[in-house]
């Protein structure tokens, strides 16, 4: 055995380390991000989704259309954000019905649907993160966010977090 080889056996590995930009609030999109978040984190890697703008729906506190947030535009955003119940698909969303469609060929196939992907990125202890920029321009505040909600941070911070890591925008 040579140097090289050796000394791959003995210095440890990096740990893997997958981020995830959730910009989007579209179901089918949101899918992704948890399939992602989870199968990566059930194969043991460092899982961080960091939620701005519309991507933020996700992980309200409230199920359904709520005035939640500060001010009346503010407001009126959080009204429209209607939670993972509310995510239209991104294309041929057919009027709001293509949610419902999907979730029950998820159901058929036996998929997870996007709730229980949440559920399932909770449990898998996923770090979650919102996007301090986009909270202060729609009006939101962490507690208008799931518990688990790991922290508020602005951009550098979440690069920091990811270095060492592969990032993927959704």
């Amino acid at each position: 055995m040579d140097t090289t080889e050796l000394s791959a056996l003995i210095e440890p590995k990096e740990p893997k380390k997958l981020s995830i930009i959730s910009f989007s609030g579209d179901f089918d999109k949101l899918v992704a991000t948890f399939t992602l978040a989870t199968g990566a984190a059930a194969t043991g890697y460092e899982v961080n989704i960091f939620f701005t703008f519309w991507g933020l729906d996700a992980i309200k506190e409230k199920k359904g259309r709520a005035f939640v947030g500060k001010g009346f535009l503010g407001k009126i955003f959080g009204f429209l954000m209607g939670g993972l119940h509310s995510a239209p698909v991104s294309r041929l969303n057919f009027c709001g019905i293509s949610p419902g469609i999907f979730r029950y060929l998820m159901r058929k196939k036996n998929v997870a649907t996007l709730e229980e992907l949440v559920e399932a990125a909770k449990a898998l202890e996923v770090n979650m993160y919102a996007c301090e920029m986009a909270m202060h321009i729609l009006g939101l505040q962490k507690s208008d966010f799931i518990h688990e909600v790991k922290d508020v941070l602005g951009v550098a911070t979440f690069l920091d977090i990811s270095e060492g890591g592969r990032t993927l925008f959704i």
